[in-house]
């Protein structure tokens, strides 16, 4: 089984291959540089060299023998002359280390000794041979140096020029980062295409291909939406009718409990078509972006009740509201609307005979980002069989159902309101009411 492959950065793999570069070409300048300066060393010397070979020559001298201290440290300036005769060759020869085999012809020799290498000029004339010497390795040493002063700036500019290049890449890569912080920050159901105008022509290709691919799935969605808009619709009048026709029989023949079966099919049947309109209709005005209206949403709120009270009246629940703070909001109202309504709708269901439901709405503060904002609290409480806290994330998936057994039910109540507080961006919490004991709903939405 093949291993995936670690993801790394771009980014930081340039600045790494850039620096390392910038070091290879700092070890290839010093290295240049002492080639340079050995060259350049060796040429002047040796013009020195021969110089004085010349200038002691012109002046007739007399057989000269230098001193060479082996554990003396000699410098570029340091030259070795001397001045021996044919006629005492042999007698000469052992004695100075440093002398060249007479040569018939003037130039420069490089030999061999206990003390190392040596680059010697030789002058010969009559009866004597005029020789300047010098050590190799003081050269070479003179070399590095002048190669080291060539590289301490290069190496002191080095940290700078990384840093340099690193804040060059850096800025340069910001449209990557730009693109990526547009695309984490994008609402889930946004599908509107990126504009290319302000990113670089390498990652137009990129932009281009993600638009293309969001209205493949925006047209796919718009699709969805449209099948199950059109099938509840479509839905809705024959099983209208059903319903209607088994009203009159069951007024003919009120104790048939086969009838009452199918009365209670049909009802769940319709209440299913009815919540998916409301799911289509919710999917649809994300799709146009609804204009939002200022509203008050105690108003809203005694509205979701008006529309749902004889259904609470039949099981006998107290249905009220125990707080309403006037909050005025600058959102949608459908969905606003649809939150509260299946918030109570849900709460009617599972609610047992002569139970307890009340609504409260009213203002809290939230510090958010070092900042004081106030949310829009919406609460509504029951006093029905609650649900476990383990099973607070399974219930806002569509079609979960926990209570099968209580109440007729779609299982698509609590998946419209979080979709629905998600747009207006605020947050669904479920907890136990402390007063009922039933499930408290708590929204809560930002006022603007």
């Amino acid at each position: 089984m093949m291993m995936p492959k670690k993801a790394y950065s771009l980014k930081k793999k340039l600045i790494f291959y850039t620096s390392l570069f910038s070091i290879v070409m700092g070890c290839l300048l010093v290295i240049s540089a002492y080639r340079i300066a050995l060259e350049e060393t060796n040429e002047i010397l040796d013009a020195q060299m021969k110089n004085l070979a010349e200038r002691v020559a012109k002046f007739h001298p007399e057989p000269t023998q230098s001193e060479f201290n082996q554990d003396q440290h000699y410098h570029e300036e340091d030259l070795f002359v001397d001045v021996w005769s044919y006629q005492h060759q042999a007698d000469l020869s052992h004695q100075f280390k440093l002398l060249v085999s007479p040569v018939k012809s003037a130039g420069f020799y490089e030999h061999e000794t206990a003390q190392g290498a040596w680059q010697t000029y030789v002058l010969p004339l009559k009866d004597l041979q005029v020789q300047v010497s010098q050590q190799k390795s003081v050269r070479r040493h003179l070399a590095l140096e002048l190669a080291a002063n060539m590289f301490w700036p290069y190496l002191l500019i080095m940290p700078f020029a990384i840093w340099g290049l690193s804040t060059i890449i850096r800025k340069n890569f910001e449209p990557f980062e730009h693109f990526k912080t547009e695309l984490m920050h994008r609402d889930p159901n946004e599908l509107t295409a990126i504009s290319a105008k302000d990113y670089p022509t390498e990652i137009i290709p990129s932009v281009e291909e993600i638009n293309q691919l969001f209205a493949r799935i925006s047209e796919a969605q718009q699709e969805q939406r449209q099948f199950i808009a059109d099938a509840a619709h479509e839905l809705r009048t024959p099983i209208t009718a059903l319903n209607l026709q088994t009203q009159i029989l069951l007024r003919e023949c009120p104790n048939q409990a086969s009838l009452l079966k199918l009365n209670k099919g049909l009802a769940r049947i319709q209440h299913l078509v009815t919540q998916l309109l409301s799911l289509a209709k919710q999917d649809v005005s994300v799709l146009s972006h609804e204009q939002k209206s200022d509203l008050l949403v105690s108003d809203v709120a005694l509205n979701c009740i008006e529309q749902l009270i004889h259904f609470a009246m039949e099981k006998q629940i107290d249905l009220g509201m125990e707080r309403a703070e006037e909050i005025r909001l600058f959102t949608q109202e459908s969905a606003v609307h649809s939150i509260i309504f299946n918030l109570i709708g849900n709460a009617v269901k599972y609610t047992p005979e002569q139970g307890m439901i009340n609504v409260s709405i009213f203002k809290k503060n939230h510090i958010e980002h070092h900042q004081n904002k106030q949310l829009a609290i919406i609460q509504i409480e029951d006093s029905g069989p609650g649900i476990a806290p383990e099973l607070y994330d399974q219930i806002l998936k569509r079609f979960y159902r926990i209570h099968q057994h209580l109440e007729m039910g779609s299982g698509l109540g609590l998946s419209i309101v979080d979709k629905a507080t998600e747009r207006l961006g605020g947050t669904l919490r479920f907890s136990q009411s402390e007063s009922l004991g039933g499930l408290k709903v708590t929204v809560a939405l930002p006022i603007e």
